[in-house]
């Protein structure tokens, strides 16, 4: 059995071309119409990862993105907007969607994001670590690589898993300034350079996790115009 993508969308006949598509490629979909439904249906149905519309009856997107994420799900949630609004973009980002595509998108692309998407979720974690060198330290800050964890002062942190993917790159590449398109390729694993945005979103939401003031950052630093690096 493939895996499972839950699609919410009001317009029955996006619905449709997506639901072809991806049992096309081997994906097992179900469908809701609504923002009520689509969150019973995350809460319910277990899938692998949400399509998931701005604009819905009920309840829109951003309200059941945000309320799974409050309930401590880490449903990979990918969002669908007719807006080209940039506010819109980064609200859906800000409200814990991993990603967005804006309408009318081409197949081919929508796809390549949901590979992508899956490939994140999908990484299990290791057994747990035994060896000093399954483990970075950044001067408080402890990466361990076999559990997936990364603590501060003792004190694991509340990450999801592209916040870790992104401070464990970082990490093993300490004081190296890495563009936004190279961790757009390395830690969203897309075959494209996508919105870097998206990019920087995270990178604030990291902040806000890891840093004791997240406006005056210790650790992830910026070098404007070119990218960001982890201060030793």
């Amino acid at each position: 059995m493939g895996k499972k993508v839950l699609i919410v969308d009001d317009e029955k006949a996006i619905v449709d071309i997506l639901d072809y598509n991806l049992r096309k490629s081997d994906y097992e979909t179900i469908c809701a119409y609504d923002g009520n439904e689509g969150l019973r249906m995350a809460r319910e149905e277990n899938p692998d990862l949400m399509l998931l519309d701005v604009m819905l009856p009920g309840m829109d997107g951003f309200a059941v993105c945000r309320t799974l994420r409050s309930e401590g799900s880490d449903l990979p949630i990918i969002m669908i907007t007719a807006r080209e609004e940039e506010t819109d973009k980064v609200f859906g980002l800000e409200n814990g969607a991993d990603d967005y595509i804006t309408k009318p998108f081409s197949m081919r692309e929508l796809l390549a994001r949901v590979r992508a998407n899956m490939r994140r979720s999908a990484a299990a974690p290791a057994a747990p670590a035994e060896a000093e060198g399954d483990v970075l330290t950044i001067r408080a800050l402890r990466i361990d690589l076999g559990r997936h964890t990364v603590s501060k002062n003792g004190a694991e942190l509340d990450l999801t898993q592209r916040e870790y993917e992104l401070v464990k790159f970082l990490a093993q590449n300490p004081g190296k300034i890495v563009s936004r398109q190279e961790l757009m390729s390395e830690v969203w694993q897309y075959e494209y350079f996508g919105d870097l945005r998206a990019v920087d979103v995270a990178v604030r939401r990291l902040r806000e996790k890891l840093e004791d003031n997240p406006a005056e950052p210790e650790y992830v630093l910026t070098k404007r115009g070119v990218g960001y690096y982890l201060a030793e």
